[in-house]
Protein backbone atom coordinates (compact mmCIF):
# COMPACT_ATOMS: atom_id res chain seq x y z
CA UNK A 1 0.00 0.00 0.00
CA UNK A 2 1.56 3.29 -1.07
CA UNK A 3 1.71 5.89 1.68
CA UNK A 4 1.67 8.62 -0.99
CA UNK A 5 -1.96 7.81 -1.78
CA UNK A 6 -2.96 8.02 1.88
CA UNK A 7 -3.80 11.08 3.91
CA UNK A 8 -4.06 11.90 7.59
CA UNK A 9 -4.25 9.19 10.26
CA UNK A 10 -4.20 6.28 7.79
CA UNK A 11 -0.89 7.44 6.37
CA UNK A 12 0.52 7.77 9.89
CA UNK A 13 -0.57 4.22 10.74
CA UNK A 14 1.17 2.83 7.66
CA UNK A 15 4.35 4.80 8.39
CA UNK A 16 4.35 3.70 12.03
CA UNK A 17 4.12 0.03 11.16
CA UNK A 18 5.73 -0.07 7.74
CA UNK A 19 8.44 -2.50 8.83
CA UNK A 20 5.91 -5.02 10.11
CA UNK A 21 3.81 -4.55 6.98
CA UNK A 22 6.82 -5.14 4.74
CA UNK A 23 7.81 -8.26 6.65
CA UNK A 24 4.26 -9.57 6.56
CA UNK A 25 4.03 -8.95 2.82
CA UNK A 26 7.35 -10.69 2.26
CA UNK A 27 6.24 -13.73 4.24
CA UNK A 28 2.95 -13.91 2.34
CA UNK A 29 4.77 -13.66 -0.99
CA UNK A 30 7.23 -16.34 0.11
CA UNK A 31 4.32 -18.63 0.97
CA UNK A 32 2.70 -18.09 -2.42
CA UNK A 33 6.01 -18.73 -4.21
CA UNK A 34 6.67 -21.88 -2.17
CA UNK A 35 3.23 -23.33 -2.85
CA UNK A 36 3.39 -22.43 -6.55
CA UNK A 37 6.85 -23.97 -6.88
CA UNK A 38 5.67 -27.10 -5.09
CA UNK A 39 2.71 -27.40 -7.46
CA UNK A 40 4.98 -26.99 -10.47
CA UNK A 41 7.48 -29.54 -9.11
CA UNK A 42 4.69 -32.00 -8.40
CA UNK A 43 2.70 -31.45 -11.59
CA UNK A 44 2.24 -34.57 -13.63
CA UNK A 45 4.26 -36.88 -11.40
CA UNK A 46 1.70 -39.67 -11.74
CA UNK A 47 1.65 -39.22 -15.54
CA UNK A 48 5.45 -39.20 -15.63
CA UNK A 49 5.54 -42.44 -13.68
CA UNK A 50 2.93 -43.98 -15.99
CA UNK A 51 5.04 -43.02 -19.01
CA UNK A 52 7.90 -45.14 -17.68
CA UNK A 53 5.84 -48.27 -18.30
CA UNK A 54 6.51 -49.47 -14.74
CA UNK A 55 3.96 -51.00 -12.42
CA UNK A 56 3.78 -50.98 -8.66
CA UNK A 57 4.83 -54.63 -8.64
CA UNK A 58 7.93 -54.04 -10.76
CA UNK A 59 11.03 -54.32 -8.56
CA UNK A 60 13.63 -53.34 -11.12
CA UNK A 61 15.99 -50.58 -9.92
CA UNK A 62 14.73 -48.18 -12.60
CA UNK A 63 11.09 -48.65 -11.63
CA UNK A 64 11.76 -48.55 -7.89
CA UNK A 65 13.60 -45.25 -8.33
CA UNK A 66 10.80 -43.81 -10.46
CA UNK A 67 8.18 -44.90 -7.93
CA UNK A 68 10.09 -43.40 -4.99
CA UNK A 69 10.54 -40.17 -6.93
CA UNK A 70 6.79 -39.93 -7.49
CA UNK A 71 6.08 -40.59 -3.82
CA UNK A 72 8.61 -37.97 -2.70
CA UNK A 73 7.00 -35.34 -4.93
CA UNK A 74 3.54 -36.15 -3.61
CA UNK A 75 4.69 -36.21 0.03
CA UNK A 76 6.35 -32.82 -0.39
CA UNK A 77 3.21 -31.20 -1.77
CA UNK A 78 1.06 -32.84 0.87
CA UNK A 79 3.28 -31.46 3.63
CA UNK A 80 3.36 -27.99 2.06
CA UNK A 81 -0.44 -27.94 1.77
CA UNK A 82 -0.82 -29.06 5.37
CA UNK A 83 1.49 -26.33 6.65
CA UNK A 84 -0.20 -23.75 4.42
CA UNK A 85 -3.58 -24.71 5.85
CA UNK A 86 -2.30 -24.34 9.41
CA UNK A 87 -0.81 -20.95 8.54
CA UNK A 88 -4.16 -19.82 7.11
CA UNK A 89 -5.89 -20.91 10.32
CA UNK A 90 -3.42 -18.96 12.46
CA UNK A 91 -3.40 -15.87 10.25
CA UNK A 92 -6.62 -14.22 11.54
CA UNK A 93 -5.51 -14.60 15.16
CA UNK A 94 -2.09 -13.15 14.29
CA UNK A 95 -3.72 -10.11 12.69
CA UNK A 96 -5.92 -9.62 15.75
CA UNK A 97 -2.94 -9.85 18.10
CA UNK A 98 -1.10 -7.23 16.05
CA UNK A 99 -4.06 -4.83 16.28
CA UNK A 100 -4.56 -5.48 20.00
CA UNK A 101 -0.86 -5.12 20.78
CA UNK A 102 1.50 -2.94 18.72
CA UNK A 103 -1.16 -1.04 16.78
CA UNK A 104 -3.57 0.11 19.53
CA UNK A 105 -2.68 -1.37 22.90
CA UNK A 106 0.85 -0.02 22.98
CA UNK A 107 -0.28 3.52 22.11
CA UNK A 108 -2.95 3.50 24.81
CA UNK A 109 -0.57 2.06 27.38
CA UNK A 110 2.25 4.52 26.64
CA UNK A 111 -0.02 7.52 26.07
CA UNK A 112 1.37 8.35 22.61
CA UNK A 113 -2.17 8.50 21.25
CA UNK A 114 -2.45 11.97 22.81
CA UNK A 115 0.00 13.30 20.22
CA UNK A 116 -2.31 12.25 17.38
CA UNK A 117 -5.35 13.71 19.12
CA UNK A 118 -3.55 17.01 19.62
CA UNK A 119 -3.01 17.29 15.85
CA UNK A 120 -6.68 17.94 15.05
CA UNK A 121 -7.36 14.20 14.83
CA UNK A 122 -10.46 13.20 16.75
CA UNK A 123 -10.54 9.93 18.72
CA UNK A 124 -13.09 8.56 16.26
CA UNK A 125 -10.88 9.30 13.23
CA UNK A 126 -7.89 7.86 15.07
CA UNK A 127 -9.66 4.56 15.77
CA UNK A 128 -11.17 4.48 12.30
CA UNK A 129 -7.69 4.69 10.77
CA UNK A 130 -6.41 2.00 13.12
CA UNK A 131 -9.18 -0.30 11.92
CA UNK A 132 -9.27 0.73 8.26
CA UNK A 133 -5.62 0.05 7.45
CA UNK A 134 -5.46 -3.60 8.61
CA UNK A 135 -8.99 -4.20 7.29
CA UNK A 136 -8.08 -2.93 3.82
CA UNK A 137 -4.96 -5.07 3.73
CA UNK A 138 -6.94 -8.07 4.97
CA UNK A 139 -9.69 -7.91 2.34
CA UNK A 140 -7.02 -7.76 -0.37
CA UNK A 141 -4.38 -10.19 0.87
CA UNK A 142 -6.31 -12.93 2.68
CA UNK A 143 -8.57 -13.86 -0.29
CA UNK A 144 -5.48 -14.11 -2.50
CA UNK A 145 -3.72 -16.40 -0.02
CA UNK A 146 -6.86 -18.49 0.41
CA UNK A 147 -7.32 -18.78 -3.36
CA UNK A 148 -3.72 -19.92 -3.84
CA UNK A 149 -4.18 -22.53 -1.11
CA UNK A 150 -7.45 -23.72 -2.68
CA UNK A 151 -5.71 -23.95 -6.07
CA UNK A 152 -2.97 -26.05 -4.50
CA UNK A 153 -5.58 -28.50 -3.22
CA UNK A 154 -6.77 -29.15 -6.78
CA UNK A 155 -3.67 -31.18 -7.60
CA UNK A 156 -4.80 -34.67 -8.68
CA UNK A 157 -1.40 -36.22 -7.95
CA UNK A 158 -1.56 -36.31 -4.17
CA UNK A 159 -3.93 -37.26 -1.38
CA UNK A 160 -5.34 -34.19 0.32
CA UNK A 161 -7.61 -33.37 3.18
CA UNK A 162 -11.35 -33.52 2.54
CA UNK A 163 -13.27 -30.27 2.12
CA UNK A 164 -14.81 -30.67 5.57
CA UNK A 165 -11.52 -31.22 7.37
CA UNK A 166 -10.98 -28.52 10.00
CA UNK A 167 -7.84 -27.13 8.39
CA UNK A 168 -9.06 -27.17 4.78
CA UNK A 169 -12.48 -25.77 5.65
CA UNK A 170 -11.13 -22.88 7.75
CA UNK A 171 -8.50 -21.95 5.15
CA UNK A 172 -10.72 -21.76 2.05
CA UNK A 173 -13.80 -19.89 0.93
CA UNK A 174 -14.97 -16.64 2.49
CA UNK A 175 -14.45 -17.64 6.11
CA UNK A 176 -10.71 -16.74 6.38
CA UNK A 177 -11.33 -13.12 5.38
CA UNK A 178 -14.33 -12.75 7.67
CA UNK A 179 -12.40 -14.36 10.53
CA UNK A 180 -9.51 -11.93 10.05
CA UNK A 181 -11.90 -8.96 10.16
CA UNK A 182 -13.43 -10.33 13.35
CA UNK A 183 -9.97 -10.69 14.90
CA UNK A 184 -9.22 -7.05 14.03
CA UNK A 185 -12.43 -5.90 15.71
CA UNK A 186 -11.81 -8.05 18.79
CA UNK A 187 -8.24 -6.79 19.03
CA UNK A 188 -9.36 -3.17 18.95
CA UNK A 189 -12.12 -3.77 21.49
CA UNK A 190 -9.80 -5.60 23.88
CA UNK A 191 -7.14 -2.88 23.64
CA UNK A 192 -9.66 -0.12 24.35
CA UNK A 193 -11.12 -2.00 27.31
CA UNK A 194 -7.93 -2.94 29.17
CA UNK A 195 -5.39 -0.45 27.72
CA UNK A 196 -2.56 -2.92 28.33
CA UNK A 197 -0.64 -4.45 25.46
CA UNK A 198 -0.04 -8.00 26.67
CA UNK A 199 -3.37 -8.29 28.44
CA UNK A 200 -5.21 -7.07 25.34
CA UNK A 201 -3.36 -9.60 23.18
CA UNK A 202 -4.25 -12.40 25.58
CA UNK A 203 -7.92 -11.44 25.68
CA UNK A 204 -8.01 -11.20 21.89
CA UNK A 205 -6.54 -14.67 21.50
CA UNK A 206 -9.01 -16.15 23.99
CA UNK A 207 -12.03 -14.37 22.49
CA UNK A 208 -11.15 -15.28 18.91
CA UNK A 209 -10.37 -18.86 19.91
CA UNK A 210 -13.72 -19.16 21.68
CA UNK A 211 -15.60 -17.90 18.62
CA UNK A 212 -13.67 -20.20 16.27
CA UNK A 213 -14.23 -23.26 18.46
CA UNK A 214 -17.93 -22.47 18.91
CA UNK A 215 -18.46 -21.92 15.20
CA UNK A 216 -16.64 -25.16 14.45
CA UNK A 217 -18.81 -27.04 16.95
CA UNK A 218 -22.08 -25.83 15.41
CA UNK A 219 -20.91 -25.85 11.79
CA UNK A 220 -22.81 -29.01 10.85
CA UNK A 221 -26.12 -27.45 11.97
CA UNK A 222 -25.76 -24.24 9.94
CA UNK A 223 -27.40 -25.82 6.90
CA UNK A 224 -30.02 -28.52 6.46
CA UNK A 225 -28.46 -31.95 6.11
CA UNK A 226 -29.13 -34.39 3.30
CA UNK A 227 -30.47 -37.82 4.23
CA UNK A 228 -30.46 -41.30 2.79
CA UNK A 229 -32.04 -44.56 3.95
CA UNK A 230 -30.27 -47.79 3.11
CA UNK A 231 -31.44 -51.36 3.84
CA UNK A 232 -29.52 -53.29 6.46
CA UNK A 233 -26.27 -54.81 5.20
CA UNK A 234 -26.60 -52.91 1.92
CA UNK A 235 -23.67 -51.15 0.29
CA UNK A 236 -23.75 -47.53 -0.75
CA UNK A 237 -25.42 -44.85 1.33
CA UNK A 238 -23.95 -41.37 1.54
CA UNK A 239 -21.88 -40.16 -1.44
CA UNK A 240 -18.12 -40.10 -1.37
CA UNK A 241 -16.45 -36.91 -0.15
CA UNK A 242 -19.39 -36.14 2.10
CA UNK A 243 -19.41 -35.22 5.78
CA UNK A 244 -21.17 -37.76 7.99
CA UNK A 245 -23.35 -36.01 10.55
CA UNK A 246 -25.39 -38.72 12.21
CA UNK A 247 -27.21 -42.00 11.76
CA UNK A 248 -30.09 -43.94 13.28
CA UNK A 249 -31.94 -47.18 12.71
CA UNK A 250 -35.18 -47.31 10.78
CA UNK A 251 -38.06 -49.44 12.06
CA UNK A 252 -41.19 -48.78 10.02
CA UNK A 253 -42.01 -45.08 10.46
CA UNK A 254 -39.81 -44.79 13.53
CA UNK A 255 -36.17 -43.86 13.97
CA UNK A 256 -34.31 -45.66 16.73
CA UNK A 257 -30.94 -44.84 18.30
CA UNK A 258 -27.99 -46.57 16.69
CA UNK A 259 -26.90 -48.08 20.00
CA UNK A 260 -30.24 -49.64 20.80
CA UNK A 261 -28.62 -52.97 19.98
CA UNK A 262 -25.28 -52.92 21.75
CA UNK A 263 -22.41 -54.57 19.85
CA UNK A 264 -22.09 -58.22 20.79
CA UNK A 265 -22.27 -61.65 19.19
CA UNK A 266 -23.65 -61.54 15.67
CA UNK A 267 -26.57 -63.78 16.60
CA UNK A 268 -27.59 -61.51 19.48
CA UNK A 269 -27.27 -58.45 17.26
CA UNK A 270 -29.45 -59.96 14.54
CA UNK A 271 -32.02 -61.05 17.12
CA UNK A 272 -32.14 -57.54 18.61
CA UNK A 273 -32.59 -55.91 15.20
CA UNK A 274 -35.36 -58.37 14.36
CA UNK A 275 -37.11 -57.78 17.69
CA UNK A 276 -37.19 -54.05 16.98
CA UNK A 277 -38.27 -54.62 13.36
CA UNK A 278 -35.27 -52.68 12.06
CA UNK A 279 -35.22 -52.55 8.26
CA UNK A 280 -32.50 -50.04 7.44
CA UNK A 281 -30.21 -47.22 8.42
CA UNK A 282 -31.04 -43.51 8.25
CA UNK A 283 -27.94 -41.43 7.54
CA UNK A 284 -27.58 -37.64 7.76
CA UNK A 285 -24.71 -36.02 5.90
CA UNK A 286 -23.44 -32.92 4.13
CA UNK A 287 -22.42 -33.55 0.51
CA UNK A 288 -19.59 -31.57 -1.07
CA UNK A 289 -22.18 -29.23 -2.61
CA UNK A 290 -22.95 -27.92 0.90
CA UNK A 291 -19.51 -26.37 1.23
CA UNK A 292 -20.60 -22.94 0.03
CA UNK A 293 -23.91 -22.79 1.93
CA UNK A 294 -22.09 -23.71 5.15
CA UNK A 295 -19.33 -21.21 4.39
CA UNK A 296 -21.68 -18.34 3.61
CA UNK A 297 -23.86 -18.86 6.67
CA UNK A 298 -20.76 -19.11 8.86
CA UNK A 299 -19.32 -16.01 7.21
CA UNK A 300 -22.55 -14.11 7.86
CA UNK A 301 -22.41 -15.00 11.56
CA UNK A 302 -18.78 -13.90 11.81
CA UNK A 303 -19.48 -10.60 10.04
CA UNK A 304 -22.37 -9.86 12.42
CA UNK A 305 -20.06 -10.50 15.38
CA UNK A 306 -17.49 -8.23 13.73
CA UNK A 307 -20.00 -5.40 13.39
CA UNK A 308 -21.01 -5.82 17.04
CA UNK A 309 -17.37 -5.74 18.19
CA UNK A 310 -16.65 -2.62 16.11
CA UNK A 311 -19.74 -0.86 17.47
CA UNK A 312 -18.70 -1.72 21.03
CA UNK A 313 -15.17 -0.48 20.38
CA UNK A 314 -16.41 2.95 19.25
CA UNK A 315 -18.82 3.06 22.19
CA UNK A 316 -15.99 2.35 24.63
CA UNK A 317 -13.89 5.05 22.96
CA UNK A 318 -16.67 7.63 23.22
CA UNK A 319 -17.32 6.83 26.86
CA UNK A 320 -13.65 7.04 27.74
CA UNK A 321 -12.76 10.13 25.74
CA UNK A 322 -16.07 11.65 24.71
Amino acid sequence: MSTLALRGPARVVVLQHRRVLWITGALALAGVVLLTASMWWNSGTADTYADTGCSFMDTSPRCVTAFQDMLSHQAWLRDVLHLAGIAMMILPAAIGLFVAGPMIGRELESGTYRLAWSQSVSPTRWLLAKLAVPAAITVVAVPVLSAVYAWGRTSPDTDREAWYDTTAYAATGTLPTASALLAIALGALAALLVRRTLLAMGITALAYGAVALTLGAVRDSLWAVSTVVTPLNATGGQPRDSLWVGASLVAGDQRLPRDICDPGPVADMDRCLADHHVTGTYVEYHPASHFWPLQLVGTGIVLVLTAVAVALAFRVLRRSHG
